[in-house]
């Protein structure tokens, strides 16, 4: 049972070779110590598994590490690989179409930035003019303003004069009137 070299008997059976003897199941002290060795090595068989435990786990970690380390390494190959095909191929190609490109861009911009400049400078120079032209009409408006309130006096010297003159001709059609119905008014 021990696997151990000495099998002791337990309880009633009958030892190997031995001729049939029936041992005592309490037995000496040696046997007991014998019985207590048995039990422990049935205890750690059936209930510790720690040794087996730790085997097994012991495989894993190797395992889980080989393949890990294996799939870890062509990992990084393929990404040796893909960084070097992109180095080799695909950066030169984006650098060469990014330059032709760029090229007719910055030609585009340009000519776009020199239209707006042009546009910019027309816009101005006509604000420009504009603005000249506002003031010179101003400047105008007020000379004819300062002018008219000159003429002013003498027109309103010349209406006065000319109410006045038409007064005395009323007046005097007046004084007329009179006298010729003066003339009616004694017959």
């Amino acid at each position: 049972m021990s696997g151990g070299g000495t099998e002791t008997l337990v309880g009633c059976e009958v030892a190997p070779g031995g001729g049939g003897k029936k041992r005592d199941s309490l037995g000496t002290a040696g046997s007991a110590h014998l019985i207590i060795k048995d039990l422990g090595e049935i205890h750690s068989r059936l209930l510790d598994h720690r040794p087996v435990i730790q085997g097994e786990t012991r495989y894993f970690v190797k395992e889980f590490e080989e393949k890990r380390g294996l799939r870890e390494m062509r990992v990084l190959e393929n990404l040796k690989n893909m960084i070097h095909e992109t180095n080799e191929h695909t950066l030169p190609k984006c650098r060469e179409t990014m330059q032709d490109n760029l090229k007719e861009v910055l030609q585009r911009l340009q000519a776009a930035n020199d239209s707006v400049c042009r546009l910019q400078q027309r816009e101005q120079e006509r604000r420009k003019m504009y603005h000249d032209h506002l003031i010179a009409t101003e400047k105008q408006h007020q000379l004819q303003w300062e002018d008219f309130m000159k003429e002013q006096p003498r027109r309103q010297a010349e209406v006065d004069e000319e109410h006045r003159r038409a007064m005395e001709r009323l007046k005097e059609q007046y004084a007329e009137m009179e006298k010729g119905l003066a003339k009616f008014s004694t017959f």
